[in-house]
């Protein structure tokens, strides 16, 4: 059998510990996912998704616990050597990027990050400059007779387009997407969506995605995540995956959020509040 392109074991992480801010962000983590899996990660704000993703592309170190990346044990490495196996698309369309240098700039970057052409002069000559168009052009934004243009004057939606084929450039062990779309219109959210799943499905790119949107969770992936207070409380896979409809993540949603109130019903008991 084959190593799970991603697995984490044990991950606890607590924020400001001791003090009055005091947030367990992660708390007791396991997943593992097996090559070409596509996970999509749900859950309310402050749930830990957006930790998950930072404990795996190296952002931070997690207090407690293990992560592994295409079978080796990266947990100490920083996020510069894990840039190498991972790629990632914030929802900001300018995070992890150059704004101020040109589109064949960008990729010429991001191949070298990933340990492809060495040389940003080198990677921008007249044969890579060709490839770079071709890659481009796939994306069908006209973005092909533009790559001397700034990252920064293009929209939106084609900046997370270009941002995207930077973070597949060179295939990664595991793709991280985080909310990636939530702040574009509409009409340029399904376009990177229908791109994503192009990139994922071309490659067989393993996958974890974080959304707030119910509808892109229940029909994306193969596999879905409920995080809540740091913890994966649900998790769907196989024929209960693809039966997963958003009114399921509602009645989910409801159950934690009564659950929620018992839990403080009853410490306010044990404070003596209710006779």
């Amino acid at each position: 059998m084959s190593e799970p392109a991603l697995e984490l074991r044990g991950l606890r992480h607590t924020f400001h510990p001791g003090g009055p801010n005091e947030m367990r962000a992660l708390q007791g983590v396991d997943l593992a996912l097996e090559p070409g899996t596509f996970v999509v990660v749900v859950g309310t704000n402050g749930s830990g998704k957006s930790t998950l993703l930072n404990a795996v592309a190296g952002t931070f170190v997690p207090d407690h616990g293990s992560v592994r990346v295409g079978g080796v044990d990266v947990t100490r490495a920083p996020e510069h050597v894990r840039a190498r196996a991972i790629g990632r698309v914030f929802q900001d369309p300018l995070t992890g990027t150059a704004p101020h240098l040109t589109i064949a700039e960008n990729l010429a970057l991001a191949g070298q990050r990933a340990g492809g052409v060495r040389g940003l002069r080198r990677a921008v000559t007249r044969g890579a400059r060709r490839a770079l168009a071709e890659r481009v052009a796939a994306l069908g934004m006209g973005l092909e007779d533009r790559l001397d243009s700034p990252l920064a004057s293009l929209s939106g939606g084609q900046r997370q387009a270009l941002t995207l084929l930077m973070a597949t450039l060179v295939r990664p062990e595991l793709l991280l997407l985080d909310e990636h779309t939530a702040a574009l219109d509409p009409s340029s959210a399904a376009q990177v969506l229908r791109l994503t799943q192009e990139a994922i499905d071309r490659d067989r790119l393993t996958t974890l995605m974080v959304t707030h949107s119910m509808q892109e969770a229940v029909r994306l992936g193969d596999r879905g995540i409920m995080m809540h207070q740091g913890r994966v409380v649900e998790d769907f896979s196989g024929a209960r995956k693809r039966r997963l409809r958003v009114t399921d993540l509602l009645d989910c949603f409801e159950q934690l959020r009564n659950a929620d109130q018992l839990d403080d019903s009853a410490a306010a008991m044990l404070r003596g509040e209710y006779v």
